[in-house]
């Protein structure tokens, strides 16, 4: 349930109602907007009087949530939740964020180079893996903490803020450094993960699971929130259906539903999405065209040697002419 409070009420007066409604042994979590505040009763709310809570003098209306998802809810939270990082970086709110990098860091030298070049080109938010969650044991898992480390000096070299995965929570660590924590898509529904991270300060960037519907995923994030964390991402990078042509299949349509449903930023990864560079520009161009409030691309410099996921990879002069594409397209969309 959802309480509007009416405009210029006291805060003596938001505190009784608080103390009356926890009396009934329900939780209260409260929204401060420019114009309007919002009290969200949590518990079972079952035995509450919509018509009572409304002939009291604070509040303007009273609204039940059907929806699982209480603190993810645009009901609740009717603004856009703006995550701001050290750097200046702002998600959400009707900016566009470019992060970019590498699937993989593979040295300190290669990280630094392309952290530079992506820079130059306008993105803001370094993306590389340390830590790498593969389908095949033999494949290329990472190198840890090393890597960590080598995302820290780009950083330090180039003033980018950093996004990295985290796969359990013993990691958490190395990740000091670190502006965004990732959950990757195989790990949308580690449950015991996402309450550990709820306890973090740092944004959490939340991939979609590979057949996850948009409550499950909205679902997951309220496991972050629910824990007192509210800076979460949330990130489409494709789903996997019947068809076998691409790695997955993009689905544009939870950019405009999750902006409906939820005040949290939503991004697209176009990479994931599609496995193959060359669509990674179309795809981009869609996402942009939708709404979304950022891209993650992968770029590397040469993607016939890169340590994994060389395909969906694109070079750094792509990656340009790309993010020159995109800004065009997404000022055309402010325009509208």
């Amino acid at each position: 349930m959802i309480i509007k409070l009416k405009n210029g009420v006291k805060k003596e007066k938001i505190e009784e109602l608080i103390k009356e409604i926890e009396d009934m042994g329900l939780k209260v979590s409260t929204a401060v907007g420019e114009n309007t505040t919002i009290l969200g009763l949590l518990g079972d709310t079952s035995k509450v009087s919509k018509d009572d809570m409304k002939s009291k003098e604070v509040v303007d209306d009273v609204i039940r949530i059907q929806e699982p998802y209480k603190k993810a809810n645009r009901k609740f939270h009717p603004e856009d939740t703006i995550i701001r990082l050290n750097n200046g970086t702002q998600i959400g709110g009707g900016t566009f964020v470019y992060m970019a990098g590498p699937c993989s860091v593979e040295s300190e030298e290669q990280i630094v180079s392309i952290a530079k070049k992506i820079k130059e080109s306008g993105a803001t938010i370094l993306r590389g893996g340390a830590f790498k969650p593969r389908t095949s044991p033999y494949s290329f898992q990472g190198y840890g903490p090393k890597a960590i480390d080598y995302l820290v000096s780009a950083k330090k070299e180039t003033g980018l803020a950093l996004v990295s995965e985290i796969m359990e929570i013993n990691q958490l660590k190395y990740f000091d450094d670190i502006d965004i924590l990732q959950v990757g898509a195989r790990n949308m529904q580690n449950f015991d993960l996402l309450k550990e991270l709820g306890k973090t300060d740092k944004p959490i960037l939340l991939k979609r699971g590979l057949s996850a519907t948009y409550e499950e995923l909205l679902m997951a994030a309220e496991y972050i929130m629910s824990n007192g964390n509210t800076k979460v991402i949330l990130c489409e990078r494709g789903i996997r259906t019947f068809e076998t042509a691409t790695r997955n299949t993009l689905d544009v349509t939870a950019v405009p539903f999750l902006h409906e449903k939820t005040h949290l930023p939503v991004i697209i990864d176009p990479s994931h999405a599609a496995g193959i560079a060359r669509y990674v520009r179309d795809l981009s161009l869609s996402a942009v065209a939708v709404g979304a409030d950022g891209l993650m691309i992968e770029v590397h410099e040469n993607p016939a040697k890169a340590f994994s996921d060389g395909a969906q990879c694109i070079i750094p002069d792509e990656f340009d002419m790309l993010l020159k594409a995109t800004k065009q397209i997404h000022e055309l969309r402010k325009s509208l």
